[in-house]
């Protein structure tokens, strides 16, 4: 007669546990996993709801600028700049057609074009990214040199710090 007494012995206990430390882990795994998929969601949300507000107002700018480009316009034709006027209104033409873009498009719609964009010219979007990392990398070494130099930087290009004095006797 054979009796199992797998559950009375410690490796039985040791392997209970170890399973229930495995379900209790995978359980966790599981909730953080949907946490962090609920907040990815709200984040998405807020910044289409940012983009939308933006670019509406980047829309209005545009096309006051646009507008200013084309009452500049006519000043330049009464001169008799008829090559520069043309330039200028077509300038004006497409920053007041960009800026209505910009105000009536939703975020989804800007981010597909964006998108589409990007594929069918990857190359001009690589250099664009690269002049931008290029522009954005000239503004912080500038606005860093600025802020040294409102600190008290003199013209040898040493900041001046208080010297520690030399101890009672020393050298």
């Amino acid at each position: 007669m054979s009796v199992d007494t797998t559950g009375d012995r410690p490796g039985g206990a040791v392997a209970a546990v170890k399973e229930k430390g495995e379900d209790v882990v995978s359980a966790t795994q599981q909730q953080v996993s949907a946490k962090a998929h609920e907040l990815g969601g709200e984040a998405a949300i807020h910044v289409r709801e940012q983009l939308d507000q933006r670019s509406t107002q980047a829309g209005e700018q545009v096309q006051a600028i646009g507008h200013a480009l084309g009452s500049g316009v006519e000043q330049l034709r009464t001169e008799g700049m008829d090559v520069p006027a043309k330039v200028v209104a077509e300038i004006a033409q497409r920053a007041e057609e960009l800026g209505g873009y910009l105000q009536s498009a939703r975020a989804d719609q800007i981010l597909g074009d964006i998108e589409g964009f990007a594929r069918r010219r990857p190359w001009l979007t690589a250099g664009v990214g690269v002049v931008a990392g290029f522009l954005a990398s000239r503004f912080v070494k500038a606005s860093g040199d600025r802020r040294y130099e409102g600190a008290g930087r003199s013209g040898d290009g040493y900041a001046h710090r208080p010297q520690a004095s030399l101890p009672a006797g020393g050298a």
